[in-house]
């Protein structure tokens, strides 16, 4: 369901403090909505806040962890009492691991299908239900990623994760088809953002000469994050299903069609070349 007005319309951005969600919740901002910025780095997100409220928007910050149902509830609960129910729900907060599949801890699965994933989940779960009540056009958006069209080696947690809300965003859209909400869901290519650059959600066997050729990877062929937000607006304004952004992201969705084989050679070549061992 487009909204094609969105001046004063409530959003509400997870992962609001940087990257993809800080970019997005400024990009509505400057199409004239309010933002439910949720974040667990309270630092960065009240900078995401001053900067919106500078435009002369509203923006409330709430500190979150999307992976406890509980607290997403009380979230849920929080801004039904103080706004009402958002007119878009954009689920963008995100982690990775990086490592073969047999050096990835359980840990490091549990941790990731919980943001990742379960999330999106949660948050659907909590705030669908309003939006449906509420009557009108709302918006509903996933952020999956390129690795949801096509696995990327040395990321089987967060690959897995992202195909899960791929497939996820389309069975939504499916069964909310006879409601006034629509469903996005995002697959951005590479995008240079801090989610590269966390070193501690890695392997042992992944030496620092792969990390350090990886962040220069994405920032050298990396799209900034604000090109990933601004799509975001323009899909929610058009009511688009699927937005495929960044470098990537549409070559792989084409080669996944045309020739699966040929895309998993180039992705073990374009592996290899960046120094993973598996």
């Amino acid at each position: 369901m487009a909204l094609h007005d969105l001046k004063g319309k409530w959003v509400l951005v997870t992962g609001a403090a940087s990257g993809i969600g800080h970019e997005t919740a400024l990009a509505f901002a400057r199409e004239g909505a309010n933002v439910l910025g949720i974040d667990l780095d309270a630092q960065r997100l009240a900078e995401t806040t001053r900067l919106i409220e500078a435009m002369g928007r509203r923006c409330l910050p709430f500190g979150c962890d999307v992976s406890d149902a509980a607290a997403v509830d009380a979230l849920a609960a929080k801004i039904a009492a103080e706004v009402g129910s958002p007119h878009v729900v954009v689920n963008n907060a995100g982690i990775g691991f990086l490592g073969p599949f047999l050096e990835t801890p359980l840990s490091a699965w549990n941790q990731v299908m919980g943001v990742n994933l379960m999330g999106v989940v949660h948050m659907s779960r909590a705030f669908l239900p309003g939006m449906i009540a509420a009557g009108d056009a709302r918006h509903l958006v996933n952020v999956s990623s390129a690795a949801g069209i096509h696995p990327v080696p040395n990321l089987s947690a967060y690959s897995a994760s992202k195909h899960a809300v791929l497939g996820l965003s389309d069975t939504l859209a499916m069964e909310l088809r006879d409601t006034k909400v629509g469903v996005t869901v995002v697959c951005p290519g590479i995008i240079n953002t801090p989610i590269v650059s966390n070193r501690r959600a890695i392997a042992p066997s992944v030496p620092a000469s792969t990390l350090d050729k990886l962040e220069r990877n994405y920032k050298t062929k990396g799209a900034h994050p604000s090109l990933v937000g601004t799509r975001i607006v323009r899909a929610v304004q058009r009511g688009e299903h699927l937005v495929l952004v960044g470098p990537s992201s549409t070559l792989v969705f084409n080669m996944r069609r045309l020739s699966p084989r040929l895309l998993r050679k180039a992705s073990v070549s374009g592996a290899r070349d960046l120094g993973y061992v598996w």
